[in-house]
């Protein structure tokens, strides 16, 4: 069986690479998890490869997640194509956009065909060069998402609607603090989203 051998560069980086080596009959679902086995990035992400020229040009579209749309529009499962299908050049390339909500870009080309090694198990990184950028949206390590704050905004919103609605909710504060509050007061509360209630 035949072996290609993948040089993975970040598009940004272009002193970050990996090599790695892959059955011909693997398929790009196989290639995109060797990916990232050897960037430490989650590999669960919408992504794609893409079919390309010696100029990087985007041809036909090989995804990973894709949405019914995508697939209408003959998008291609990674986990259906074997690699040896669209190897038409021993120095094929194939653009690869990883996490299409925070993407990272990959060169991916075609760099020896090697034969079969008794003892090998492939996919094989056999070559890294260069730490992975650290990636909010792609790494492994627990971060804080963003969410939190969506969370806190939606029970501002929430706990805005309430105000004005029930005067009786005023009398926690006492009558010291009813007859201290002024109209300048209410005027600094309206930019803050506070609805005026009369």
């Amino acid at each position: 069986m035949a072996i290609y051998r993948f040089r993975v560069t970040f598009e940004d980086y272009e002193d970050i690479y990996r090599e790695i080596d892959m059955p011909s009959k693997g398929t790009f679902l196989q290639l995109h998890e060797a990916i990232h086995q050897s960037t430490g990035y989650k590999s669960d992400a919408s992504s794609s490869f893409y079919v390309s020229n010696d100029q990087w040009k985007k041809g036909t579209e090989i995804g990973l997640l894709s949405s019914a749309r995508k697939i209408d529009d003959g998008v291609l499962n990674m986990e259906d194509v074997r690699l040896s299908k669209f190897i038409d050049d021993p120095h094929q390339k194939f653009y690869y956009i990883y996490n299409f909500s925070s993407p990272y870009e990959f060169h991916v080309e075609l760099i020896k065909i090697l034969k079969e090694e008794e003892g090998k198990v492939y996919p094989l990184v056999s070559k890294r060069v260069g730490e992975s950028p650290k990636n909010a949206a792609a790494s492994n390590f627990p971060l804080t998402t963003g969410l939190e704050d969506i969370d806190d905004e939606e029970e501002i919103t929430v706990d805005e609607t309430e105000y004005g609605v029930d005067d009786d909710e005023l009398d926690m504060f006492g009558e010291d603090d009813d007859t201290s509050a002024s109209a300048e007061d209410e005027d600094k509360q309206e930019p803050n989203g506070m609805e005026d209630g009369y």
